[in-house]
C-alpha cells in the first residue's frame, strides 16, 4: 500500500488542486492512505474532513519579510515545523511527499528530503510562491499549471480540476443550463463573476453598463458575490444571483466570460474553451496578470485593466466583441489549444514516476 503525504493549504488555490489529486488517488487505488498536511488556520480545516481525508497538522511558520523579532524566532520554529513533519513521516510510512504550495509545504519539503523520501511539486500560479521555490530545488518531479512558470526543472502540467468541470459537456448540457438561470438557450450569454465575495469593480461597471450588454443581444449572468449590495433589476435575459451553486452550468451556457484571473479561474475557462475578458485584481504581487498571460498571448482572452474597467470601459471595449462573433469563435478555438483537462492524471503521473526512481 502506498501512502502519500499531500501538503498545502490557506488559501483555495492550494487547497483545491489538492483535493483533485486527492481525489484522483483514492479513485485509482481505494487502498491507498492519503494524508493531507495543513495548519489549524486555513480553509483546509474545514475543506479536508468534509471530503472525508485525514488532515495531520504542522505549525504555521511564515517567512519573515523583514528583520523584526518574527525574523529572530523564524529558524527555531521553522525548525520545529519540520521536526513535527519528519515525524508524521516516520510513523505513517509516507512514500512520496507532494506539495502544493503555502505554509504547510516548506516544512514538508525539507523533512522529506531529510527523510530521503521523494518530493513531488505543483505550482499553480504563473509567479511561483516561496514554498515551491525551495522545493522545486532537488524535487524528483515539478509540474507547473502555465508555460512560462519560473521554476526550476518544471514541466506544463495544467492545473488539477474540480470533476464537475473536467467531465462536463457543454453542448449537450446547455438547454439545461439555460432552464437553470431562466434563460433562451438559443441566444447568446456573457457571465460575468468575481470570486465567491464578488469583485466590486466588476460589480460596479455592470451596474452602469448591463442595459447595454442586453441591448446587444446578449443575455447576461451576474454572480455579483455574497456581499455585494447591488439591487436584482428583475428583467428579462438578466439572471442575477449573490452565489451560484452550480457554476458548471453556467461555464455550460457562457459565450464569453468576464472575470478575475486567479490560477484555478483562468484554468477552468480555458480547460472548457471559453474565451475571456479577464480584469486582474490589482492587489498582491501581480500574479493574476502573469496567470492570464498564456491565453491573451494565444487570443484566447483580452485584458482589462481593474482601474480602467467601468461601465464606459465595457460599453467602449466589451460591447464590440459581443458583435463580433467572428472574433469569438476564433477565441473559444485559441482557449481550447492551450486548455487542458487533464491535470490531475498529469500530476499523478508525475507522482508514479518519482515512486519508480
Amino acid at each position: 500500500m502506498t501512502t502519500y503525504l499531500l501538503a498545502g493549504g490557506g488559501t483555495a488555490g492550494h487547497v483545491n488542486p489538492l483535493l483533485a489529486v486527492a481525489d484522483g488517488l483514492r479513485a485509482r487505488d481505494a487502498d491507498a492512505e492519503v494524508l493531507v498536511l495543513g495548519t489549524r488556520e486555513g480553509l483546509e480545516v474545514r475543506l479536508v474532513p468534509e471530503r472525508g481525508y485525514e488532515l495531520v497538522f504542522v505549525d504555521k511558520v511564515p517567512f519573515p519579510r523583514r528583520p523584526n523579532r518574527a525574523a529572530v524566532a523564524f529558524p527555531k520554529s521553522f525548525s520545529r515545523a519540520v521536526a513535527q513533519v519528519r515525524t508524521i513521516i516516520r510513523e505513517r510510512g509516507v512514500d512520496v511527499v507532494v506539495g502544493f504550495g503555502g505554509y504547510a509545504s516548506a516544512p514538508a519539503y525539507i523533512a522529506a528530503r531529510r527523510e530521503r523520501v521523494p518530493v513531488v511539486v505543483h505550482e499553480a500560479n504563473a509567479k511561483p510562491g516561496l514554498a515551491n521555490v525551495l522545493g522545486a530545488r532537488g524535487a524528483a518531479g515539478v509540474g507547473v499549471a502555465f508555460a512560462g512558470t519560473p521554476l526550476r526543472g518544471s514541466t506544463v502540467v495544467g492545473m488539477p480540476l474540480r470533476r464537475e468541470v473536467v467531465d462536463l459537456d457543454r453542448a449537450s448540457t446547455r438547454s439545461e443550463a439555460a432552464e437553470f438561470f431562466g434563460l433562451d438557450a438559443g441566444r447568446p450569454v456573457l457571465l460575468v463573476f468575481g470570486g465567491s465575495l464578488g469583485a466590486q469593480r466588476l460589480n460596479e461597471a455592470l451596474a452602469g453598463s448591463w442595459r447595454d450588454i442586453l441591448d446587444a443581444g446578449w443575455q447576461l449572468i451576474h454572480v455579483t458575490g455574497e456581499r455585494s449590495t447591488l439591487e436584482d433589476p428583475r428583467v428579462p435575459g438578466y439572471a442575477f444571483l449573490r452565489y451560484a451553486d452550480r457554476m458548471d452550468l453556467a461555464f455550460a451556457l457562457a459565450d464569453l466570460i468576464v472575470s478575475r484571473a486567479g490560477s484555478a479561474t483562468v484554468s477552468e475557462i480555458s480547460a472548457l474553451g471559453i474565451p475571456a475578458v479577464y480584469v486582474p485584481y490589482a492587489v498582491g504581487n501581480g500574479e493574476q496578470r502573469l496567470n492570464a498571460r498564456s491565453a491573451i498571448d494565444a487570443g484566447a482572452a483580452v485584458l482589462i485593466d481593474d482601474a480602467d474597467f467601468t461601465p464606459d470601459r465595457v460599453r467602449s471595449d466589451v460591447i464590440p466583441l459581443l458583435g463580433d462573433r467572428p472574433r469569438i469563435a476564433a477565441m473559444a478555438q485559441a482557449a481550447a489549444s492551450i486548455g487542458t483537462r487533464t491535470g490531475t492524471a498529469n500530476v499523478i503521473s508525475m507522482i508514479d514516476v518519482a515512486l519508480a526512481r
